[in-house]
């Protein structure tokens, strides 16, 4: 019997449709593409939303679709889709989101010239990560996986004529690059042991133990370099700030739903893998510790409004992988349950920020200030963003953090819960600083500022609404994700290994948790609008230590100097090379080839008298060998 899951290909088809039917129309429809873009995004956010209920109401094993693509000998290569608990989350999260962009756009990028273009990049964005979160096996996955890359290297490039959007979309591609050669070498490598590419069987061979220990560590650590690339972790999350180069609805699909979610959901797509190597995870734990508190610390001290939020997004995306890492069934849900939170907070804040920038024409929150009166719809969505992603009670995000406080204390990883609390203090602290310095205090700037259109105030209501109640889907007292993601086929394999129980944060760490986000609010508050304690107070005692934190710990100056020179040197001496070396030989072969080519041509010249000097001269010549010759007795005699 036919259900819903049966026709979930069909969620990627309509954004696909659009994109071919604004490259096809696009002049003609003009600002009309958003019209066709919303209609068939909206279509497929309606079958995803049935596919998500249907799934919730079914726990059972995954629901999967195959049919055969490519045969090698006794190789079968197929494509097709899956649909399983977590993926139909994520067909929702990244649906929903991509809908409410594409309706905001339509006020935001109102004018622009480019502006079917824009719908394009979008549709096939969506279609693109849609397809992803779809695919049943690592060479479908990688297909898209790519794709997505191209399509963040469009959008964070739309604005190609300004030389720092076609720096930041080149810096992205080229970043990515890096962490997407660790995914294909694990692809290959897997291929090579397990003789498929589909997650099931790959799984099976790890479970029954076909693969050796060091295989299994070696192919997870190299899925998870791919997702270190895809979702800005450190040491490559360097394109991820820069991609603020592009429209702002761009980095809120790419920050909330899309790209940088792409790595965190392979992880947790692949986990039954992970969970097989304790290294892997123990090195999916502390690179997520670590990018969380040093984007964190680097987000204290910029002035840029879309950089304090990229930097926010480097530290949550640390966050999940934290999670991950700390294995287990608490592990894997909090992660899991972070993204789908932090999709819906950070893409209002995205949208927020662009709200804000339309309205007064700067980024530079210093430049700001006294929009609270101004911009009332905006500013209290903001704030909704803001108390969720601090963590406050009872907003999205303190339940999520709370799952991951209390997976972290459960594995007993007491330094790397150190280090997530920390995190939550410096989140809370530069989030409200930020709020305040935008919308509280009286205005800096010389602009007249106005409350964004409804087209645009809208999905930030709708996504403020969410980033309130979204929580609740999984409390210590309702757990209702908990249950439902671990009815999984991962879930079962999770609970083979650890158990099936969910460890939340104990009733004081909440309590603790809570006081330290509280605490950072209470000290920006202090700080930029009570005015109590001085803002310079760091720069002066300190500024060695602030500079280290505006200036990103100068990470780029070290690529830079490290890297991009040295290949930039051996790339002169090789250009050299082959322009004066290679170049140069091909030349001069050529200029000898044209050289006896014009004595040939000076010899036929049509004359009968060079003729003639010329056999006379060959006759001369001939005689004075064979004279030569019969003298030395080689030729004719024996000269004897």
């Amino acid at each position: 019997m036919d259900t819903l899951l049966h026709y979930a290909w069909l969620i990627p088809l309509f954004p696909l449709l659009a994109f071919i039917v604004i490259v096809s129309f696009g002049r003609q429809l003009k600002e009309g593409a958003a019209l066709v873009g919303i209609l068939l995004t909206g279509i497929s956010f309606g079958i995803a939303l049935l596919t998500f209920w249907e799934r919730f109401q079914d726990g059972a094993s995954n629901f999967k679709f195959n049919v055969s693509w490519l045969q090698v000998g006794d190789i079968v290569i197929s494509m097709g889709f899956e649909v399983n608990q977590l993926n139909a989350m994520m067909l929702v999260i990244v649906t929903l989101v991509s809908l409410l962009v594409q309706i905001y756009s339509k006020g935001y990028m109102q004018g622009d010239e480019r502006f079917p273009v824009f719908y394009q990049y979008l549709a096939l964005f969506t279609f693109s990560m849609l397809g992803l979160v779809l695919s049943p096996n690592l060479l479908q996955v990688y297909i898209f996986w790519e794709l997505v890359g191209v399509c963040s290297f469009l959008l964070v490039g739309y604005y190609y004529f300004k030389k720092e959007a076609k720096a930041a979309a080149k810096k992205a591609f080229i970043v990515t690059r890096i962490g997407d050669l660790g995914l294909f070498i694990a692809i290959c490598l897997l291929f090579w042991w397990t003789g498929s590419f589909e997650y099931t069987q790959i799984f099976d061979s790890v479970a029954l133990g076909k693969l050796e220990p060091w295989m299994i560590t070696l192919a997870a650590i190299l899925i998870f370099v791919g997702a270190v690339g895809k979702s800005g972790q450190f040491p490559l999350h360097t394109w991820l700030p820069d991609a603020m180069e592009g429209p702002t609805p761009v980095s809120a699909l790419i920050h909330a739903a899309t790209m940088v979610a792409a790595g965190v959901y392979l992880v947790a797509a692949t986990y039954p893998l992970f969970i097989a190597s304790d290294t892997a995870l123990t090195v999916v734990a502390y690179v997520g510790g670590f990018t969380a508190i040093f984007a964190a610390s680097i987000g204290l001290t910029q002035t840029d409004i879309k950089r304090v939020l990229a930097y926010s997004t480097v530290s949550q995306l640390g966050y999940m992988m934290l999670a991950l890492g700390v294995a287990g069934a608490a592990g894997y849900v909090a992660g899991s349950f972070h993204l789908m939170t932090h999709a819906f907070f950070k893409a209002l804040l995205f949208l927020g920020a662009g709200s804000v920038i339309h309205a007064v024409h700067t980024q530079n929150v210093f430049e700001m200030g006294g929009l609270w009166k101004k911009m009332p719809i905006t500013a209290l969505t903001f704030l909704i963003g803001c108390l969720a992603i601090a963590g406050i009670f009872p907003f999205a995000g303190f339940w999520s953090k709370e799952a991951i406080l209390g997976a972290v204390y459960g594995a007993h990883r007491f330094d790397l819960l150190f280090i997530a609390l920390l995190a939550a203090f410096f989140t809370a602290f530069y989030m409200f600083r930020l709020f305040f310095l935008t919308f509280a205090g009286e205005a800096r700037g010389k602009h007249q500022p106005h409350e964004s259109p409804a087209v645009m105030t809208g999905p930030l209501l709708i996504l403020a609404l969410l980033a309130i109640v979204a929580g609740f889907i999984n409390t210590p007292y309702a757990p209702l994700l908990s249950d439902w993601l671990l009815a999984s086929d991962t879930g079962n394999a999770i609970s083979h290994i650890f158990g099936d129980e969910v460890a939340h944060a104990a009733s004081w760490l909440q309590v603790v948790a809570l006081l330290i986000s509280v605490l950072g609010i209470v000290l920006a508050y202090l700080m930029y609008v009570k005015k109590k304690i001085p803002a310079d107070t760091i720069p002066e005692t300190l500024p060695w230590l602030y500079q280290l934190s505006y200036r990103k710990y100068y990470v780029d100056e070290l690529y830079h100097a490290v890297i991009v020179r040295p290949l930039g040197w051996i790339g002169f001496i090789l250009n050299a090379f082959d322009k004066y070396v290679v170049d140069g030989l091909v030349g001069l072969t050529a200029k000898i080839t044209n050289g006896i080519g014009a004595l040939h041509t000076k010899a036929q010249n049509g004359q009968i008298q060079s003729y003639g000097t010329m056999v006379l001269f060959g006759l001369l010549v001939l005689i004075i060998a064979i004279s030569l010759t019969v003298q030395g007795g080689g030729f004719f005699g024996s000269g004897q």
